[in-house]
């Protein structure tokens, strides 16, 4: 009787640390979590600049300097005074 205790209670200890909801799979889901914080952080900090930069473009007069940027960095465009370089 006492073996069958003690397998019983190895065998809950087992699945209570190892078993699908155990405490390391209750570890594994705090670190994807502190992980996906980080991400939803970041792409929080994204949104934001877009709607920014939305709201920027979306009024009546248009702010030219973010036109200007993205005039450069988006479409590639430069002014006629502007030295091109370009590298191989």
């Amino acid at each position: 009787m006492l073996l069958l205790c003690l397998g019983l209670t190895a065998y809950f200890v087992h699945h209570a640390i190892n078993g699908r909801h155990g405490f390391e799979a209750r570890s594994r889901l705090i670190e994807r979590s502190a992980l996906l914080e980080f991400e939803i952080k970041s792409l929080e900090a994204v949104r934001a600049k877009l709607e920014r930069d939305v709201a920027l473009l979306a009024a009546e007069k248009p702010d030219p300097d973010l036109v200007e940027e993205i005039a450069r960095e988006v479409l590639g465009f430069v002014r006629p005074d502007d030295a091109v370089v370009m590298a191989h």
